[in-house]
C-alpha cells in the first residue's frame, strides 16, 4: 500500500460530525468513531490540524434571522466551536492520540492561544491540533478559518469532510440525478457558487495554490484514501 501523498493536512469538518441522530449536540459515541477515523489518518504518518465547525450546537444566522447582532451571534458560534473541540480532544485522547486545542479567543483555563508557531512546533511533535474560535472574528466562516489555517501552518491540503461526496452541479439531496464532479479549477468551484466552502474560503486557497479536496466523512476508509492521492471526492486546485 503506498505511503500519504500529503504529509500534513488541515482537516475541516462540521459541528455535525459530533452529533447524534438528530443533528443536534453532541453525542460522545459519534466522537469516539470521529477520533477513530481521525487515528487511522494519524497512524500513516500525516501531520493533522483540525478546524471544526459549531452547526451542532449554534448557528448564527439563526439568530441574525431573529434580529440578533451579526457581531455576538458569530461570538457565540465562535465559543460554541472550543465545545466542539474540547470534545474531539477527550476522544482523541482516550484513543491514545495526543491532541492540543489553540483558539483564536483566549481563554487559557482549558485551551492554549492560538500561536501559529507553536501549532507547527505541535504537529512536528506528533500531536494534533485543533484550532477553535475560528478567525476570532465575526462575519468570517470557519471554512475561512480552515483556509488560514492551512496557509499558516503550511498544510499541504485542506480536506473538507462534509456528508456529501463531492461538489454536485445541484443538491444532490433535491436532485438525484445531479452530476457529480470529481475535479473542478478555483475559477469553475467559485462560478458554480458551491455551497460545500464559502467564496472568501475558495478564494484565499486559489490566491496560495493549495488544493482542496470535499468529500464524503462517513464513507470507508475516505480519509486515508484521500491522504494517500487516490482519486476520492471532489479535488478543487488549479
Amino acid at each position: 500500500m503506498s505511503g500519504p501523498k500529503y504529509r500534513r493536512i488541515l482537516l475541516k469538518l462540521g459541528g455535525e460530525a459530533l452529533a447524534g441522530p438528530g443533528g443536534f449536540g453532541i453525542s460522545p459515541e459519534r466522537a469516539t468513531e470521529l477520533a477513530a477515523r481521525i487515528k487511522a489518518v494519524k497512524e500513516m504518518g500525516v501531520e493533522i490540524a483540525i478546524v471544526i465547525g459549531a452547526g451542532n450546537l449554534w448557528r448564527g444566522r439563526d439568530g441574525v434571522a431573529h434580529r440578533m447582532d451579526r457581531a455576538t451571534a458569530d461570538q457565540m458560534g465562535m465559543l460554541a466551536t472550543v465545545m466542539n473541540s474540547l470534545a474531539l480532544r477527550d476522544a482523541l485522547e482516550r484513543l491514545g492520540v495526543p491532541t492540543r486545542v489553540q483558539t483564536a479567543i483566549e481563554m487559557r483555563a482549558i485551551a492554549e492561544p492560538y500561536i501559529r508557531l507553536r501549532a507547527i512546533r505541535h504537529l512536528e511533535k506528533g500531536r494534533v491540533v485543533i484550532l477553535g474560535a475560528g478567525t476570532g472574528n465575526p462575519y468570517f466562516t470557519t471554512d475561512t478559518a480552515a483556509a488560514l489555517r492551512a496557509m499558516e501552518i503550511h498544510a499541504d491540503v485542506l480536506i473538507k469532510a462534509t456528508k456529501v461526496d463531492g461538489v454536485y452541479e445541484e443538491d444532490p439531496m433535491v436532485n438525484p440525478n445531479a452530476r457529480k464532479f470529481d475535479k473542478l479549477t478555483y475559477i469553475e468551484a467559485l462560478n458554480l457558487r458551491v455551497k460545500v466552502l464559502d467564496s472568501t474560503a475558495l478564494s484565499l486557497c486559489m490566491d496560495h495554490n493549495l488544493p482542496i479536496i470535499v468529500l464524503d466523512l462517513w464513507q470507508p476508509d475516505s480519509l486515508e484514501r484521500a491522504v494517500r492521492g487516490e482519486p476520492v471526492g471532489t479535488l478543487i486546485d488549479g
